[in-house]
């Protein structure tokens, strides 16, 4: 028996593994997925939000500040891509501007350093891009934005260093109380932990019905975005939101930590929580709302487009509670629980303790987190690694400008990728404007040959989304494959 299972690896998950692995617990991670970060972590704004949003008193509005100000810091040490660039809320005349002095007061009484009300003259000042029709901006320059599945996957590949047992495409299909803890049936065998969190994501309500009666009602809900090329990545400087609605935050765009631009999302009810298709309506929707704040925002430079699910519930705020004794939910993790995920596994830590779990600290856990990012050294820096690896001076992805010696590191992590889009996550080979078009092949022989594995066996991003099933032409007694 362990004394923690934490069902579920997107941020949220991983943030709980993170700081309870650095405890001499045992802690066990089950992970319906084949890969960390599959949910909504991966499929986001990648904003990192000041906390002016969230009403004073609620427990966004105390975790969204204090998580964005961890994520800063677990990001310097774990080397993830991240960004302070600030973000204005714009305003469309004297009605918006009521709104621009409602959130200025919410981040105030929430504690968000620096916030301004900015004329549009002066907003228009520094993004020079902004529509004439803007007539205030509300700007929270402690906004940053990230890398969402690098922050999750590093926080998680520090827990399994740390300890952590990781259990990939392991879905929970049970739970029943036993004595002293909980037994879980999976896809892959039964587990016993004393304490269960549920960090299921969308499929938290799910996960709760299996161990106590339903309290909550999980709502998804679909959000759809255009991602530019870098030769976009500078229409503006900061992240652009628009005033709030009950819908949501709105259109938003902004740079990305890798260079692109970002534009999104629409916000669409939807009654599958898997469904993740982009429509040509929402799509249209988001370049309306788009160029009413940005108007010159070059959506023809699109390189993807995609979709996320937020997992919103019937519940205006998170939902942290005692499903039963022993059974943590972190559930309606919508905007902002990325940036409140490293505060909640603090706090989801802090619950453990007082329910009777002992937290002593490690002797000496793992810390600290680096990789190689070829494109981001000297001259000198490439001669020498590759005087060292010359798997190095073969690149593979030539729009992200990703080598082979980076790929195969990847491979050899605590978390190695088991898909194609596994390795983009890790290295950003088929992140750039061809989306794979070139390099995707010779990813998959370099993660067939590092892992052991048939190309038949390597997915594009699931465990169900196989490439190739056979050779076109193949000699006869010809094994390779």
């Amino acid at each position: 028996m362990v004394d923690v299972a934490i069902i579920g690896c997107g941020v949220t998950g991983a943030a709980v593994a993170y700081h309870l692995a650095k405890k001499q617990v045992s802690v066990l991670i089950l992970e319906a997925e084949n890969d960390v970060s599959m949910g909504t972590t991966k499929a986001n704004s990648a904003i990192l939000h000041a906390g002016y949003d969230p009403e004073p008193g609620t427990a966004m509005a105390r975790l969204n500040v204090r998580g964005s100000a961890m994520a800063k810091e677990i990001c310097a040490v774990l080397d993830v891509p991240y960004k302070q660039i600030g973000s204005f809320v714009v305003a469309f005349g004297p009605e918006q501007e009521k709104t621009l002095q409602r959130l200025y007061e919410n981040g105030t009484a929430n504690g968000v350093p620096g916030l301004e009300i900015l004329s549009g003259e002066k907003a228009r000042e520094l993004e020079p891009n902004l529509s004439p029709e803007i007539t205030a901006a509300l700007h929270a320059p402690s906004a940053a934005i990230v890398s969402p599945w690098e922050f999750a996957l590093a926080m998680a590949e520090n827990a399994v260093k740390n300890g952590a047992d990781l259990h990939l495409e392991t879905r929970v299909t049970g739970l029943a109380p036993i004595e002293g803890g909980w037994r879980i049936e999976t896809t892959k065998g039964e587990f016993e932990a004393r304490f269960v969190v549920n960090a299921a994501g969308v499929d938290a309500g799910k996960v709760h019905a299996l161990a106590a009666p339903e309290n909550f009602v999980t709502k998804p809900c679909r959000g759809e975005y255009y991602l530019l090329d870098k030769s976009a990545g500078n229409t503006v400087g900061r992240v652009i939101f628009q005033c709030p609605t009950a819908a949501g935050k709105g259109v938003l765009v902004a740079p990305t930590v890798h260079g692109n631009l970002i534009v999104g999302p629409n916000a669409q009810d939807i009654p599958d929580s898997a469904d993740t298709a982009t429509t040509a309506m929402g799509l249209a929707q988001v370049a309306q709302s788009a160029r009413r704040s940005v108007p010159g925002v070059e959506l023809s430079a699109c390189i993807r487009n995609f979709a996320g699910i937020r997992a919103n519930t019937d519940r205006p705020d998170f939902v942290i509670q005692w499903a039963a004794p022993g059974m943590l939910d972190l559930a309606g993790m919508k905007s902002p629980g990325l940036s409140a995920a490293a505060a909640v596994g603090e706090e989801a830590v802090a619950l453990l303790a007082e329910a009777g779990l002992v937290l002593t600290e490690k002797p000496n856990p793992v810390t600290r987190r680096t990789r190689i990012r070829f494109k981001e050294l000297t001259g000198e820096e490439k001669a020498e690694i590759i005087a060292r690896e010359p798997s190095y001076g073969r690149v593979i992805c030539r729009c992200e400008t990703v080598t082979e010696g980076e790929i195969i590191a990847a491979c050899h992590t605590a978390i190695p990728p088991r898909s194609i889009d596994g390795v983009k996550r890790r290295v950003g080979a088929g992140m750039g404007r061809c989306q794979g078009g070139f390099c995707g092949p010779r990813v998959m022989e370099i993660l067939s040959r590092e892992l052991g594995k048939s190309p038949l066996d390597i997915p594009q991003e699931g465990a169900a989304s196989i490439l190739l099933t056979g050779r076109t032409k193949q000699a006869k007694g010809d094994k390779t494959v």
